[in-house]
C-alpha cells in the first residue's frame, strides 16, 4: 500500500466519523473523558489536534503553507469545547483537501524534508516518512475517540481498513470465475 492509497482510506473513515459525531449530543463532544491530560481532555480536542498535526507537517513544513491563521486557536492547548463543532470540521476539510490536493500533485516521496526549517542542524526525513507519521497519528488518535465515543455509551463506527478497501480479484478467483472457452456451445454457431 502507498501513502496515497492509505490517505484515501484515511479520508473516507474520516468522513464517517465526521458524520457519526455530527449526531451526538453536543455535550457529549465537550464532555471531559481524559481526566489526567494536561492539553486534550475530549473528543473535539483530539478532532482539533489529529487537524493541528496534519496543518503543521503538511502545509507548515513541507509547503510552507499552512492554513492555522485562517482558523486562529492555541494548538498547544485547543480548549475545543469553545468551537462549533461545524468550525472544527470545516478547518480540517480544507486541511485534508488540501493534503489531497498535494498527494495527487505526485510529489517526490524521496525527498528530504528538515524537521525544523530554520535550524541548520535539524533532522530530516524523507516526505515519506513524514506523510506516514502523520496519518499513524490520526489513526492512534481516531482509536481514542472511538474509545471515548464508547465510554458516552455509544457504538462507534466501523472505520477498519477492510470496510473501505476495493475488493480485488485474486489469480484464483479469476479462472475459477472465467467461463471455459475450450467447452463447445452447442448454441454457437461457430462450430
Amino acid at each position: 500500500m502507498n501513502v496515497r492509497e492509505y490517505y484515501s482510506y484515511l479520508s473516507a473513515a474520516r468522513a464517517q466519523l465526521w458524520n457519526f459525531l455530527r449526531a451526538l449530543p453536543p455535550a457529549d463532544l465537550d464532555r471531559d473523558l481524559i481526566d489526567s491530560g494536561d492539553r486534550f481532555h475530549n473528543i473535539k480536542d483530539l478532532l482539533l489536534h489529529v487537524t493541528d498535526v496534519e496543518d503543521h507537517w503538511i502545509h507548515g513544513v513541507v509547503l510552507s503553507d499552512s492554513v492555522h491563521q485562517r482558523y486562529p486557536h492555541d494548538w498547544v492547548r485547543p480548549q475545543a469545547t469553545q468551537y462549533d463543532l461545524n468550525w472544527i470540521l470545516e478547518y480540517s476539510r480544507e486541511v485534508s483537501g488540501r493534503t489531497a490536493a498535494f498527494l495527487d500533485s505526485d510529489p517526490d516521496l524521496n525527498r528530504s524534508v528538515k524537521l525544523v526549517q530554520d535550524d541548520p542542524a535539524s533532522d530530516t526525513v524523507t516526505l515519506d516518512q513524514l506523510l506516514w507519521n502523520v496519518m499513524t497519528h490520526e489513526v492512534r488518535h481516531t482509536a481514542q475517540i472511538a474509545l471515548m465515543i464508547r465510554q458516552l455509551g455509544h457504538t462507534p463506527p466501523w472505520l477498519d481498513y477492510m470496510r473501505f478497501a476495493r475488493p480485488q480479484v485474486t489469480p484464483g478467483q479469476a479462472s475459477a470465475d472465467a467461463p471455459d472457452l475450450d467447452a463447445a456451445d452447442p448454441d454457437s454457431d461457430d462450430l
